[in-house]
């Protein structure tokens, strides 16, 4: 261990769910780093599983809001200045000042992720005076950057034109498996093998992601079941209108969970659901991780047509669209594809087909070659 660079992985989350960043942990285990990875702890936070590195959760007095950003940075400082590293992998702009801090101080690597265009999420667009606050912070740091990457072509080019930086793209593709679905595990969910079954999944399940007019359509879907799978500021809501139309037959609910176990369920799954809206840049340019879970659960996909989304589903031909995020358009096409056996086996084949091209397995190829070249500044 004593020849083993160190590495210091930050992130705001709780780490459980983070399939994204337990990847980078594995790449960078795989590049001979010892890896300590540190986020927080909530009150619900589950148990994190036995990982192949070192992890760390810190408590903070307050969960959300402005001060829960503070005491974060705060704590986060003191944990990376406490603590011998070689890299520090900051991830998305909420870890980044500190992370920026200790490697000036310490003289230390930095790789900075943005997995969204944060400045432009609707919670920030909405409370214009936060948003300018993480913008000076963003326009202070990121020219100063050296090894930057994102998720996407249209955000790595946003980036590039702002700051002047080069800007990397890798997508959170899963791994490629061999797992396949098992229609007999519906049973275990409470599912009828005769229901088609609809799927909304992630960690972020939050307004203007459509849910709320998914529900809605479910009164129109027959032998339909929509699951929602995970959690978000728009679950109360969503459970409240379930119990009022009397949807409990036809929506469940799913707590999130490890990964693995999700995809377990993304497989019995007959079409996956991604109703984003386009109510802000962030939004209108998102490649939610689930577009490339459902590929690998070869479940076909319902869409908004999003600018990204849009490209890789076209690319494979592996979904559909909807024109707008209304209950009746959402149902009327769940009952038209419904009907249509032989496209669904034409998405579901070609679900395959794509992701053998669209994996980690690749893909992680980007992001061992970014951390070699940090390794060389």
């Amino acid at each position: 261990m004593k020849n083993k660079k160190k590495a210091i992985v930050c992130v705001s989350n709780d780490l459980v769910t983070d399939n994204r960043v337990a990847k980078t942990c594995a790449v960078l285990v795989a590049q001979n780093y010892e890896v300590t990875l540190v986020g927080r702890k909530k009150a619900d936070s589950p148990k994190m599983a036995q990982k192949n590195y070192k992890f760390y959760r810190l408590r903070l007095p307050f969960e959300k809001g402005p001060l829960f950003y503070v005491f974060l940075n705060l704590r986060l400082f003191a944990f990376l200045l406490t603590k011998k590293s070689d890299l520090i992998y900051a991830n998305d702009l909420d870890t980044l000042a500190p992370s920026f801090l200790i490697s000036k101080l310490k003289n230390t690597r930095i790789i900075y992720d943005t997995h969204e265009l944060f400045t432009e999420v609707p919670e920030l667009t909405a409370r214009p005076k936060i948003q300018k606050i993480w913008l000076a912070l963003e326009q202070f740091i990121f020219p100063k950057l050296t090894h930057v990457i994102t998720v996407n072509d249209s955000i790595a080019k946003i980036y590039e034109e702002k700051y002047g930086v080069t800007v990397h793209t890798i997508r959170n593709v899963p791994l490629l498996s061999e797992e396949r679905q098992n229609k007999e595990d519906r049973k275990n969910l409470g599912l009828n093998g005769n229901d088609f079954i609809l799927i909304i999944q992630g960690s972020g399940l939050n307004k203007d992601r459509g849910i709320e007019e998914a529900i809605t359509a479910m009164e129109e879907c027959e032998n339909c079941v929509l699951l929602l799978v995970g959690n978000g500021d728009v679950i109360p809501l969503a459970k409240k209108m379930v119990s009022n139309k009397k949807l409990h037959l036809k929506v469940k609910f799913i707590p999130r969970m490890p990964y693995a176990q999700l995809m377990q369920i993304t497989r019995l799954a007959d079409l996956g659901l991604i109703l984003d809206k386009n109510t802000s840049l962030n939004q209108g340019l998102a490649l939610p991780n689930k577009l490339f879970d459902y590929m690998h659960a070869e479940t076909p996909i319902l869409s908004s047509n999003l600018k990204e989304i849009t490209k890789v589903i076209v690319k494979y031909d592996i979904g559909s669209f909807i024109s707008e995020t209304k209950p009746s358009v959402i149902s009327d096409a769940v009952n038209a594809y419904k009907a249509d056996i032989v496209l669904q086996e034409k998405h579901r084949e070609n679900c395959r087909i794509a992701a053998k091209e669209e994996n980690w397995q690749v893909e992680r190829k980007k992001l061992e070659a970014i951390i070699a070249a940090s390794d060389c500044v």
